[in-house]
């Protein structure tokens, strides 16, 4: 037992046990690198490759989905503003059925009396004054302009 003893606590002993443990720390490594690497780097790149192709495959149709939807957007608001303008037209014609509408309308635009009323038309100055001080440097009245205008391109 003191032969093993001493073999045990020699200092070649201890440095070729110091060696194998080394070595096989470093096998162990290198074999779990390769075996990482080459399991997985043949996936990854097969992952990857298959990953770009639908990216490119899938790129244009989304593309096209997208512009299509907000298309689609565009004309349901157009026929939602279509549909409500039916509705006013709808609303004026059913105005223009009754009587009372009409004659109100002929008498606010059309400045239309009903027998035994006086009419006035009630003239703004600033209007007046604004119309007088326009003038188109001859100091004629437009219908004279018009004419020779007229006349000038009968001659030409």
């Amino acid at each position: 037992m003191a032969a093993k003893d001493r073999d045990r606590f020699s200092t070649a002993t201890r440095l070729r046990l110091l060696g194998e443990q080394t070595a096989a720390r470093v096998y162990r490594s290198q074999n779990r690198r390769q075996a990482r690497r080459s399991r997985l780097t043949g996936r990854a790149a097969f992952l990857a490759l298959v990953v770009c192709s639908l990216v490119v495959a899938l790129a244009y149709p989304m593309r096209q989905y997208v512009s299509q939807q907000g298309e689609i957007a565009d004309q349901e608001r157009l026929a939602q503003e279509a549909r409500a303008r039916t509705e006013e037209l709808r609303d004026e014609k059913a105005r223009l059925q009754d009587d009372a509408y009409i004659r109100q309308l002929a008498r606010t635009h059309l400045h239309y009396l009903l027998p035994g009323e006086t009419g006035y038309t009630v003239i703004d100055p600033d209007a007046v004054k604004e119309r007088e001080g326009r003038t188109d440097g001859s100091g004629r009245p437009w219908h004279s302009n018009l004419w020779d205008g007229v006349d000038s391109a009968d001659r030409d």
